[in-house]
C-alpha cells in the first residue's frame, strides 16, 4: 500500500470523507485578481473499505502530481477534493452530487466500475466532466459520454491482451470467474468480446461470488469440473486471493489472468508466495522502470514523501499529469468547455515516454498494456 489511512488523514488535515466546502469561497478564490487561478477536482475513492489500498494508492499518487503541479505553475492552483466512499457506488454518485454544488471544476478520478458509473450519471445530469476513472465500465466510452475522458485503456482492451496471449500459447480452454457486481459483469463480457473477435471457442463457463467476498468454494469447484487451461479473473484483491487459494486446493494447475483493478500490490501481500506464475495486466509502466521519462518524474516525487511506488499510485500520478495539461492548455481563458476542447485535443499526448489518448474508444489501446507476472519474493516480470 503507498500510504497508511492514517497517515493520510493527518496530511489532509482529517477533513476526508464528510467535509463541506463553501461554493462562494471557491469562486471568490479561483476569481481574485491577481491571484493563481485555482481549479477544483473533485475525487471520491474508497479511503476504506475492501478497495481502500487500491483507493488510498492511486489517490495518494494523484495529489504527488497536484503537489508537483501546484509548486512549477505559479498561474494556476490545482485543488484536488478527496472524499471518502468506501467503495459503495451509492456514496460515490452522492458525493459527486456533493463536490460539484461544493464548487468543484470537474470530477477526477473515481476508483471502482460501479462508482465511475455513478459519477459519469451525476457528471451528465449536470453538464460536469469525468476524467481518468478508475476501472470503469467500457460503455462510459462511447459517443453519449463525451463528457469522460480516459486514461487507462479499456476493458475490452485488456481482455484482448489476456485472450490474444491464451491462444498465442495455445491455451483455448478459458473460464471466468467475476464478482457479482458491475466490475464482475463488464470484465465478463470483455472477454466474450475477446474470444469472439478472436474467433476462440466460447468461454467454459462462468462463476459469480459476492463481491469482496471470500466465499469462493462453490465458485471454485463448479470451475475446477469444467478443467479450465486459463481462468481469467474480474475481481479485488481479497476475492481473487481466496479464488486461487480455493481452485488449488482443487488441483487446479492452469493459469489464471487478472484485470489491472486486481490491486497488484495487495494481491502480492494476500497471497505471498503462492502469487507465483499469477499474471496480471497492466494498463502503466512498472513504477521501477527509470528508464522512461514519467517514471522518473514519479519516483523523484515519490523521494520526497512517505509513499512506496505502485501501479496504482503510478497511474494516480500519471492521470493527474494529463489532468495538469489539460489545465495548462487552456490558457488564462479558463473554462469548464474550454477544457473539455483540451482533452478533446489530447489523442496522443506523451505523459514522459507513455502515450495517452483522451479520446480512445473500446479496443484501441491494447498495445499500451503489458501481462506480468509476480515471483515468489515479490519482482515483477513482463
Amino acid at each position: 500500500m503507498a500510504i497508511s489511512r492514517r497517515r493520510w488523514l493527518a496530511r489532509t488535515g482529517g477533513w476526508l470523507g464528510g467535509a463541506v466546502w463553501a461554493g462562494a469561497v471557491h469562486a471568490q478564490v479561483a476569481t481574485a485578481p491577481g491571484t493563481a487561478r485555482r481549479i477544483v477536482l473533485g475525487q471520491s475513492v474508497p479511503l476504506t473499505g475492501a478497495a481502500s489500498e487500491i483507493g488510498l494508492a492511486f489517490a495518494a499518487g494523484a495529489k504527488l502530481y497536484v503537489d508537483t503541479f501546484n509548486t512549477a505553475n505559479p498561474a494556476w492552483r490545482l485543488e484536488l477534493r478527496q472524499v471518502d466512499d468506501g467503495g459503495d457506488p451509492t456514496r460515490a454518485g452522492a458525493n459527486a452530487l456533493k463536490l460539484l454544488a461544493d464548487g468543484a471544476d470537474l470530477l477526477f478520478g473515481f476508483v471502482g466500475t460501479g462508482s465511475s458509473n455513478a459519477a459519469a450519471a451525476v457528471a451528465q445530469q449536470k453538464g460536469a466532466l469525468l476524467f481518468a476513472p478508475f476501472g470503469a465500465a467500457d460503455a462510459l466510452r462511447d459517443a453519449a459520454h463525451a463528457n469522460v475522458f480516459h486514461v487507462r485503456p479499456s476493458m475490452a482492451d485488456e481482455a484482448f491482451k489476456m485472450v490474444r496471449h491464451c491462444a498465442t500459447i495455445g491455451q483455448s480452454r478459458i473460464a471466468v470467474l467475476a464478482e457479482d457486481n458491475a466490475l464482475g459483469r463488464a470484465g465478463l463480457q470483455a472477454v466474450n468480446d475477446a474470444i469472439a473477435e478472436l474467433k476462440l471457442p466460447p468461454v467454459l463457463g462462468s462463476a459469480f461470488v459476492p463481491a469482496n467476498s471470500t466465499q469462493v468454494d462453490a465458485a471454485a469447484a463448479s470451475l475446477a469440473a469444467l478443467k479450465p487451461q486459463v481462468i481469467i479473473q474480474a475481481a479485488l484483491f481479497q476475492t481473487t486471493a481466496a479464488a486461487i487459494q480455493a481452485m488449488r486446493k482443487t488441483g487446479y494447475v492452469g493459469l489464471f489472468m487478472n484485470y489491472s483493478v486486481v490491486g497488484i500490490n495487495p494481491l502480492f501481500v494476500a497471497l505471498g508466495k503462492d502469487i507465483r506464475g499469477v499474471v496480471v495486466s497492466q494498463v502503466v509502466p512498472s513504477p521501477r522502470s527509470t528508464s522512461i521519462a514519467v517514471v522518473r518524474e514519479y519516483n523523484a516525487a515519490i523521494d520526497n514523501s512517505d509513499q512506496t511506488p505502485t501501479y496504482e499510485s503510478l497511474e494516480g500520478f500519471i492521470a493527474a499529469k494529463a489532468m495538469g495539461e489539460g489545465v495548462r492548455r487552456t490558457g488564462r481563458a479558463f473554462s469548464v468547455a474550454a477544457l473539455q476542447r483540451a482533452f478533446t485535443s489530447m489523442t496522443s499526448y506523451d505523459v514522459g515516454g507513455f502515450r495517452l489518448n483522451l479520446r480512445a474508444g473500446v479496443r484501441d489501446s491494447a498495445w499500451a498494456i503489458d501481462l506480468v507476472t509476480v515471483t515468489a519474493d515479490g519482482r515483477v516480470v513482463r
